[in-house]
């Protein structure tokens, strides 16, 4: 089957490798991307940089090889570094959904491709209602937030207002129910 010149194709490239991302995701990635994007979106609006969901190949070592990835939200602010439909400069944030085909390389090859670019700000969100939280400190990733959703008002743990703002943008916040809006 061909793919038209209109489709994009659905894969990545790290060492060498490519992954194929087909098929998509289910919808639950797409609502949870959707609602991440539009508040970090909306958040950046009137700023130099620009926000991106699962539309934009990170070429992570442009000077050596064609790797590239393609995160699923990714924000830049150095539009010079933007070609076509790739970007090789240092994004600010990321966030990577986890579906059952990536998680693995999720949490842990793209984690340590993130960490070495220098990308501040990492997010790895499940479908399940778990975020974690990442920080480059000293040119490491440390783990610095963990939720599980717990949208239930009658239990003790209740979580879902609790709010998370963007550690490289602060006026930006989320609540854990906003993140799984439509989910749960």
């Amino acid at each position: 089957m061909e793919m038209s010149q209109f489709e994009r194709r659905k894969d990545e490239k790290i060492n060498g490798v490519i992954y194929n991302m087909s098929p998509a995701p289910g919808y639950h990635h797409g609502i949870i991307n959707g609602n991440i994007y539009s508040i970090v979106k909306s958040g950046i609006k009137n700023s130099l940089c620009l926000a991106f969901m699962e539309n934009l190949d990170f070429k992570y070592h442009p000077d050596i090889n064609d790797d590239y990835l393609c995160p699923d939200i990714m924000v830049i602010c150095d539009r010079k570094h933007l070609k076509g439909s790739s970007y090789s400069g240092v994004p600010k944030f990321i966030v990577e959904t986890l579906s059952p085909s990536t998680s693995k390389r999720d949490k842990t090859e793209k984690k340590d491709i993130y960490e070495q670019a220098g990308v501040e700000e990492y997010w790895i969100v499940s479908p399940q209602g778990s975020v974690e939280i990442y920080y480059l400190e000293n040119g490491r990733y440390i783990l610095d937030q963990s939720y599980m959703l717990q949208n239930d008002k009658e239990d003790e743990h209740y979580n879902a207002e609790t709010e998370i703002i963007l550690k490289t943008f602060p006026h930006i916040k989320m609540t854990l129910g906003e993140i799984f809006e439509s989910l749960y």
